[in-house]
């Protein structure tokens, strides 16, 4: 399963570290971007208050995939979407949207944004578990 966004530094990543959290190996995660930018620190601080480290996490590519065999991949943006439709129209793959608000646009004081990273963070967490419901003691 992949997890795509515009940057690969904030929803996308998120996404992919919070399903790991809740499924460990179970499910093969990754995530990627339509271009690269580094890790938003916001995002790194908001990921760990649940125990997700997105700390050592490297931003990627749709360029970058050495694998392209992918059962399902989540968009979080128009043009993650665009670029996931373009990708999968030679393969079997399903492909979902997600809208998803990029909350590096968010203004207003440093609370204020964390606050809006932490929305888009728990609006993620809810449609993971919803999508992929947490098993057994793993549940969180």
């Amino acid at each position: 399963m992949l997890f795509c966004c515009t940057l690969n530094s904030i929803r996308s990543p998120m996404a992919e570290g919070m399903l790991k959290l809740l499924h460990g190996r179970r499910i093969f995660v990754d995530s990627v971007g339509v271009r690269r930018a580094p890790v938003d620190p916001f995002a790194v601080a908001v990921a760990e208050e649940l125990g997700v480290d997105l700390s050592k996490h490297r931003p990627k590519t749709f360029d970058d995939l050495e694998d392209g065999s992918y059962d399902l991949i989540v968009s979080l943006s128009p043009e993650a979407q665009h670029k996931a439709v373009e990708l999968t129209r030679d393969m079997a793959c399903d492909v979902e949207y997600w809208p998803t608000f990029d909350p590096s646009i968010a203004e207003g004081s440093r609370d204020q944004q964390l606050d809006a990273f932490r929305e888009v963070r728990d609006q993620l967490m809810r449609r993971i578990r919803q999508r992929f419901p947490p098993m057994g003691s793993m549940a969180l």
